[in-house]
């Protein structure tokens, strides 16, 4: 209670200092509805992580950046490298669906996507739009989208490069060079990552020797700008990871990740914007023992998009789209079925009258192997006065059977349906000339679960779930100081028959905060983040408690001449000891230096070709 009352009052104070500031925070481009529009406007629960909030906090992986968004939880098996999993408003970990530049990504064998594997430095931005968009994607996304764009070409030829190390042997370097103007642009980087690591996994099946981890990762986007709004760009992202790890049968894996897509963009009339996007990632995974080859997982995802954009006034935008989607899996293991195909179409209308807003979709999915599948949503907001957003939601989901689920040798059901939800959410947005404060309450209901039944030894849609939760940010920028407040409460229950049935769902934490605070000088940037978690269980039956924690990072940045900086980053200051996943060490305190070379560039949203017209699907 001390802890929520001191909240408060920070919040008070905050909201009083920020009507001393006179400038207004820009509007970013998100991806919450196949459609461009601003966080301000969008009617979904939204966060943007910018480039420049990846290089302020010093990042070193998506996993790190993601960790203390409102509604986000993170559970890792150790350091670098190793398995981490998303849980976005207490849903599971393959019920978020991640796109990279659009195109969706993850491993149809586990239905799952590998973050930990995914280069940070290749990244521009990061969208997560939480609550259901099956309605507008399909499968996959009952709790959420978490949508990674690459970096984008804009302005003058412009160079970047950085090196840095730091504890457990670790090293890293990047390099950039990226330019464009209103016809052509392009970016292309390239990253290499080495640690040693440390000692993850304590006890059997755990060997006393560091788990090492090692990515080089390389990307290119490039488009070009043609007459009469019409528009050509391809993206191409290359990760190799290579990850140790303790384990009786496999102790070393490979790890191949990569991303090729396509847009074109083009108005068949003048209320008539079309786009066609194509793309295809490939998840590859190759396991060792003691450097001796033992099992390989090679799967592929397609998908190709019609979208249309119909404006049908000021006010009102009809979106038509149509999605087709295969997966494939290869490898030493054989399935049964081993492909498998997916056709989607969905409408959409956005409209508004007066200071009301409504947002309406619905969307039918065509399934070989589960057959048809409905989603809907409905969404309306209402600004009473300037600065101030009301909202309320409703949509369906649905995910998928993964190929694993369905066909994996002695252990899939392919007569399993898919998980399917409904939700609601209530929540405002209040605006200040220095912030905004933003403010959810959700409410979900997942049924026909996929689990593990004991009695037929086979998955099956025995299980259900109830998650309420609530959600509050807060954002300031004054003068100098640049403060971030994420409080999330969470009470994911598990609502199935049987002895389990109240239990808390596993890994999941009742309560998450994460306090940020920078502040600018005049050659040197100083801040630390704290992000503080409760108590979460490790197992179905609430057996296996893991402890809550505190950890503190601090930052330091200082100009040493113009265009490059000295920074330094001590992680978990304290070096507290804890575990998000049962008997996985999670890093004690570590020290990283980087020097880096990040010349000015003007502002993306300015310079950027149609940026308004980008792909965010």
């Amino acid at each position: 209670m001390r802890l929520f009352g001191a909240l408060s009052a920070f919040l008070l104070l905050c909201s009083a200092a920020s009507d001393a500031q006179d400038e207004i925070l820009p509007a970013l481009i998100v991806t919450a509805t196949r459609t461009s529009e601003t966080a301000d406007e969008t009617l979904a629960s939204v966060t943007v992580i910018t480039r420049e909030d990846i290089e302020r906090r010093q990042a070193r992986s998506v996993q790190d950046v993601l960790r203390g968004i409102a509604g986000l939880q993170i559970s890792s098996s150790g350091g670098l490298g190793k398995s981490a999993s998303a849980f976005l408003r207490g849903t599971n970990e393959d019920q978020v669906l991640v796109l990279i530049d659009g195109v969706k990504v993850g491993s149809a064998t586990l239905g799952t996507t590998a973050i930990e594997n995914l280069p940070l430095d290749q990244v521009e931005r990061i969208d997560v739009v939480r609550g259901p968009r099956s309605s507008l994607y399909g499968s996959e996304a009952i709790g959420g989208v978490i949508q990674i764009i690459t970096r984008r070409g804009a302005g003058p030829l412009s160079p970047s490069l950085a090196v840095g190390a730091g504890s457990f042997a670790t090293r890293h370097a990047s390099a950039s060079l990226s330019g464009g103007d209103t016809d052509f642009w392009f970016s292309l980087s390239g990253s290499h990552l080495n640690s040693e690591g440390f000692n993850v996994q304590n006890g059997a099946p755990g060997e006393p020797d560091a788990d090492g981890y090692e990515n080089s990762a390389l990307s290119l986007r490039a488009g070009r700008q043609f007459g009469n709004g019409t528009r050509a760009e391809v993206h191409v992202l290359h990760s190799d990871g290579f990850t140790e790890f303790d384990g009786d049968f496999v102790n070393e894996a490979d790890l191949l990740q990569q991303v090729f897509g396509a847009e074109f963009a083009f108005d068949p009339a003048a209320f008539w914007r079309a786009r066609v996007l194509a793309g295809r990632s490939v998840d590859v995974q190759k396991n060792f023992k003691d450097g001796v080859a033992q099992t390989r997982f090679d799967s592929d995802r397609d998908t190709l998009s019609f979208l249309n954009d119909l404006s049908l006034g000021d006010a009102h935008v009809l979106t038509l789209g149509v999605d087709l989607h295969r997966d494939r899996v290869d490898g030493t293991t054989a399935y049964s079925e081993n492909e498998r195909s997916n056709t989607g179409a969905f409408v959409q209308l956005s409209t508004g009258a007066a200071r009301h807003d409504f947002l309406f979709a619905a969307r039918r999915d065509e399934n070989e192997q589960f057959g048809n599948r409905v989603t809907g949503s409905a969404a309306w907001g209402w600004s009473p006065v300037e600065d101030v957003r009301l909202r309320a939601s409703f949509g369906t989901a649905f995910k998928a059977p993964s190929l694993n689920q369905l066909f994996f040798p002695g252990f899939g059901n392919p007569l399993l349906e898919p998980e399917h939800s409904g939700s609601a959410e209530i929540g405002a947005r209040i605006g200040t000339r220095a912030g905004a404060v933003s403010i959810a309450a959700y409410h979900t209901e997942v049924e026909d679960l996929i689990v593990f039944d004991p009695v037929t030894f086979f998955p099956d849609n025995v299980s259900r779930a109830r998650i309420r939760g609530a959600e509050l940010g807060y954002s300031l920028d004054l003068d100098e100081w640049q403060v971030d407040v994420a409080l999330d409460l969470l009470d994911p229950e598990n609502r199935s028959a049987g002895t389990d049935r109240g239990n808390r769902l596993p890994r999941r934490a009742r309560r998450t905060l994460s306090l940020e605070a920078h502040r600018d000088f005049e050659r040197a940037r100083l801040g630390a983040r704290l992000t503080a978690e409760g108590g979460r269980f490790d197992d179905i039956a609430n057996r296996q408690r893991l402890s809550g924690y505190a950890a503190l990072d601090v930052l330091g940045e200082y100009t040493v001449h113009r265009d490059w900086r000295l920074q330094l980053r001590v992680e978990n200051l304290f070096d507290r000891h804890y575990q998000t996943a049962a008997s996985f060490n999670q890093p004690g305190r570590g020290v990283f230096f980087a020097l880096r070379y990040m010349p000015s560039r003007p502002d993306a949203r300015e310079s950027a070709p149609l940026q308004d017209k980008e792909n965010t699907q």
